[in-house]
């Protein structure tokens, strides 16, 4: 198991800027950037995005499960593509699709024409051998085709899957994860060393141009000319990815002019943002929210009274007011916008009820003193607020709280230690589906594991992990009976388990250049832009 796509989440940086035709594709530093009201012919704009962690962990489109689906977005495509808009799947490589009552068959239709990077086509066959060969590889997030039987390429453009269980499908084929469709053919010895490598065998609008691990620039993309929907129009022909993991230095990049595009500030700079002659901010509500997993089996959260005097300490509404925007008040474990999102569920703060559950276990104000272990991204201001807002209540319960702020991997493999007194008493990550359905928070959260992976409640629950593991037939066949699920699902989860308390849901707050054009935020892929639609300005 990679160090996963939880990092993406810990306040990356992105920048769009435009570098000359005589750059060659370097990203090139303050120095030698373009000054305000200049610009560059459009057939050369570079578009620079500036994540504040290593781009790559995984170059293997059927395993890839962390930070680089920011570049592999613009390399690789899958059938279809979510739609945030609409709530739905639209067409991708895929033109069109159908499936049968009972939704255990579906039929896509491939788009004609389609030339892999490798100069090879993309046909029915080759998106077949795509698919299987990610469901034998089993990383990542395989776990998507986990109800397909069967796959068969009946015509050069027709492509049948035969399912186990019912399944919305189309929302399975837009994963931000595994599933992408690439030449399984690209390599005539081990495929995934050849990706690895810094190769790619997708069909997307860019191929990589140079990748070198450990640099500044890591990572450069150029237009593939033969990309299907062509290159008519004004499009960026690169894109570089500088690794920077200064948040100031970027925003000051952009007050001069010289860059175009911030992924995320924090709550004073965005304000300033908003009043900036040059500059243009949007704020769209995120899949992605805070998630504090108790720990179920071990330690003195093992009580339930003490895990429900927990949540009720969280000052829920306090955090929001302190993040400005960037959150919004959870409801349930589901964000709006999902199927599952169960509105008039947002908790509350209560002390009151805290001290009394602390009591009734022999803790609070006048008994015995509890202490706590909690652990967090090491960096990520919000997750700090958090911190300090607990902290401060339950030392007004007479409750210690120990916070220690870790890397990702520091934090994630103590959380899965064999040795249950290694493990922390409180776990904050954030969460976001693989694709727009809720199914991914139950499956990889909470249904029980062995080995732990995401279960960092470590709950264990048979009448749970029954119900959840109906949820994608009742998803595809019964959308009134899926919604019932979900919500009895998070009742018993939050409040009988009391395994997870959910502080806020994330907004994306961005800031760029009145030059970009055609910016959309697209929730269901995170931090990614899809750098094929935009349209670079003056």
């Amino acid at each position: 198991m990679r160090w996963h796509k939880r990092l993406l989440a810990a306040g990356a940086v992105a920048v769009v800027a435009l570098t000359s035709a005589c750059g060659g594709g370097k990203v090139r530093g303050t120095e030698d950037s373009p000054q305000p009201g200049t610009s560059q012919s459009a057939a050369d704009a570079t578009f620079v995005y500036v994540p504040n962690l290593d781009v790559v962990t995984d170059w293997d489109p059927a395993s890839s499960y962390s930070n680089e689906i920011i570049a592999m977005e613009n390399v690789y495509e899958s059938l279809t593509r979510y739609n945030p808009q609409t709530k739905k799947a639209e067409p991708r490589l895929a033109t069109s699709w159908t499936s049968t009552p009972d939704g255990k068959q579906w039929t896509f239709t491939l788009r004609p024409g389609v030339t892999f990077h490798t100069g090879k086509p993309l046909d029915a066959a080759a998106a077949k051998a795509s698919i299987e060969r990610t469901m034998k590889v089993g990383q990542g997030a395989a776990y998507i085709w986990g109800a397909v039987d069967k796959i068969e390429a009946k015509d050069a453009t027709t492509l049948v899957f035969t399912l186990k269980y019912p399944t919305a499908l189309d929302l399975v084929a837009s994963a931000g994860y595994a599933s992408y469709i690439y030449d399984t053919t690209a390599a005539t010895g081990d495929l995934a060393k050849w990706f690895n490598e810094g190769h790619d065998a997708g069909s997307g609008p860019y191929t990589i141009d140079s990748w070198q691990k450990g640099q500044e620039t890591e990572l450069t993309l150029k237009k593939f000319d033969g990309y299907w929907g062509g290159w008519s129009g004004a499009h960026y022909s690169k894109i570089s990815y500088r690794v920077t993991p200064e948040l100031t230095t970027a925003w000051q990049l952009l007050q001069r002019g010289e860059v175009s595009f911030v992924q995320r500030l924090n709550s004073q700079l965005f304000a300033q943002a908003a009043g900036t002659a040059n500059v243009q901010t949007s704020q769209t509500p995120s899949f992605q929210n805070l998630l504090a997993l108790f720990n179920t089996e071990s330690g003195p959260l093992k009580d339930v009274k003490l895990r429900q005097a927990v949540q009720k300490a969280i000052d829920y509404d306090g955090l929001v007011a302190a993040l400005k925007g960037a959150g919004v008040q959870a409801s349930g474990l589901v964000p709006d916008g999902l199927l599952g999102f169960t509105p008039g569920q947002a908790p509350k703060q209560d002390l009151p009820g805290a001290e009394a559950l602390l009591k009734e276990a022999g803790y609070g104000p006048g008994g015995k003193p509890l202490d706590l272990t909690l652990t967090y991204a090491q960096g990520d201001s919000d997750q700090e607020v958090l911190v300090t807002l607990l902290t401060s209540a339950l030392d007004k319960l007479n409750v210690k709280l120990t916070a220690k702020p870790l890397q990702w991997t520091t934090q994630w493999d103590q959380g899965k230690s064999k040795d249950t007194s290694k493990r922390q008493d409180i776990f904050i990550m954030y969460w976001y589906p693989d694709y727009a359905d809720a199914y991914s928070w139950f499956v990889n959260v909470f249904r029980s594991a062995d080995p732990i992976s995401f279960n960092l409640s470590y709950m264990k629950n048979d009448g749970i992990d029954k119900e959840i593991d109906k949820l994608p037939e009742l998803t595809a066949i019964d959308k009134a009976g899926a919604e019932a699920a979900y919500a009895d699902l998070q009742s018993k989860i939050i409040g009988q388990e009391a395994a997870v308390a959910v502080p806020y849901v994330q907004n994306y707050q961005r800031a760029f250049s009145k030059s970009v054009q055609g910016y959309v935020d697209n929730p269901a892929y995170p931090n990614v832009v899809f750098v094929y639609d935009l349209k670079p300005g003056a």
